[in-house]
């Protein structure tokens, strides 16, 4: 599998890492919203990442091991460590009160945010067909969280958790062009690692209290499947795999993937016989889809003389 996977082009190989990305986060949506309510943002997303940040780190000397040079500007890591714990924590304490999918469906609004952030950091412009992919998607994550109801909208009456969650994933955005500007030509496994490590800091700073106030043995098993999910599938693979992804994707092509979570999530629901969206919401769900096609039918082809891992 490694070898097909190394046979393919730079641009592809983003493109199947960020289509496993969008599932990996939808578990984490679905299953979050169950558990938000048990535990405090900041305990459980602290564990997460130190968990996380022991597989990565065994992975990253298993596969070739950290170089020196990987701790060049420490500062970078506390960058983008303190920028994905606040959204994490933003995630959890939004998912109080939000359901699943309309977090997920707010999530979907990162790829122009990303966009945005992507201009004024790496100047990556945004094309035409790009800026009307977008516009499409946003509109059908707005048509998700205020229901399809247009009193709704024009009142603007949005849900304290999905206006929380929204500030998550202005940080959520800022991390994606970030990671590319400050990347030095470190491998995305010891990257994630340093950021992991940094995160888990942060987190540790400013939840101590939480992490002591948590009666961890009294928590039920799904918030124990929950954390295991969240250390291992939603927070070390996708951590990889959005960093893989973005030193060979545009930030907005890259983000282009969240679009597909509120699909995901509707099948994990499915799945988990907690029912599906009513008819009218998924007018919503179809614009996204059709604003993630069209932002990968345009595929520039790489600026002359960029390498690998090195923002144009």
């Amino acid at each position: 599998m490694g070898a097909v996977i190394g046979r393919l082009s730079p641009a592809l190989q983003g493109h199947l890492a960020m289509l496993l990305f969008s599932a990996l986060v939808a578990g984490s949506f679905t299953l979050g919203a169950q558990v938000a309510g048990e535990i405090a943002p900041a305990a459980i997303n602290a564990a997460r990442f130190a968990i996380a940040a022991v597989v990565i780190g065994v992975a990253a000397v298993l596969t070739g091991g950290i170089p020196r040079s990987a701790a060049r500007a420490p500062w970078r890591y506390l960058v983008l460590g303190a920028l994905f714990a606040l959204y994490f924590v933003l995630m959890f304490e939004g998912l109080k009160t939000a359901s699943a999918l309309n977090s997920s469906a707010v999530f979907t609004l990162t790829p122009v945010l990303s966009a945005g952030f992507g201009y004024l950091l790496l100047r990556q412009v945004t094309t035409r067909q790009m800026a009307l992919a977008l516009a499409i998607g946003a509109a059908g994550a707005i048509w998700v969280i205020f229901r399809g109801d247009w009193q709704a909208l024009k009142a603007m009456d949005i849900g304290r958790g999905e206006a929380i969650f929204f500030l998550g994933c202005v940080s959520h955005a800022i991390y994606t062009p970030m990671v590319r500007k400050l990347n030095r030509g470190e491998r995305p496994v010891v990257f994630t690692f340093g950021m992991l490590i940094a995160g888990c800091i942060v987190l540790l700073v400013y939840g101590w209290r939480d992490l002591l106030a948590t009666d961890w043995a009294a928590l039920r098993p799904l918030v124990w499947i929950t954390l295991v999910y969240l250390a291992l599938f939603a927070s070390a693979s996708t951590f990889v795999l959005l960093q893989f992804a973005t030193l060979r994707l545009p930030s907005a092509k890259v983000m282009a993937y969240t679009y597909l979570t509120p699909s995901w999530v509707i099948l994990c629901e499915l799945a988990m016989g907690t029912g599906a969206p009513s008819p009218i919401v998924l007018v919503g769900i179809v614009l996204t889809v059709i604003a993630l096609v069209m932002l990968l039918e345009q595929d520039p082809a790489p600026q002359a003389g960029a390498r690998e891992g090195t923002p144009p």
